[in-house]
């Protein structure tokens, strides 16, 4: 499989239920967006088939792609920072997708830096 497409739960609609959560699937190479209904959560495919995942320098490319996919979808550059109960929710709502699309990547080395990043907050 060479993308990831990430499924996402509405922002908006999961602060105010306070249920952010994040389902990764494996989808088709190439797409950018995946087409959704209309009440379906947003979805972001991240494409990693031009990537060496058995290298430190690809690893780190595709976490990017991830972690700018997540704060895509969870709509983390629409918050103000002051309001903090939405700012945690959208932070939450990135660590959850995060997590979750390292996970469904079966790449150790992901996971481990992954692992790294957690750690440094």
């Amino acid at each position: 499989m060479t993308s990831l497409t990430t499924h996402f739960s509405n922002f908006r609609r999961a602060a105010a239920l306070s249920a952010l959560g994040a389902l990764l699937i494996v989808g088709a190479s190439g797409a950018t967006y995946a087409a959704e209904p209309a009440d379906a959560a947003p979805a972001i495919t991240v494409s990693y088939g031009d990537l060496n995942l058995a290298s430190a320098q690809g690893t780190s490319v595709l976490y990017a792609r991830i972690v700018s996919a997540a704060r895509q979808v969870c709509n983390s550059q629409d918050v103000d920072i002051r309001d903090l109960q939405r700012f945690r929710a959208a932070q939450a709502c990135e660590a959850n997708a995060i997590t979750q699309a390292v996970s469904a990547a079966h790449s150790q080395q992901l996971a481990a830096l992954n692992r790294a990043h957690l750690r440094q907050g």
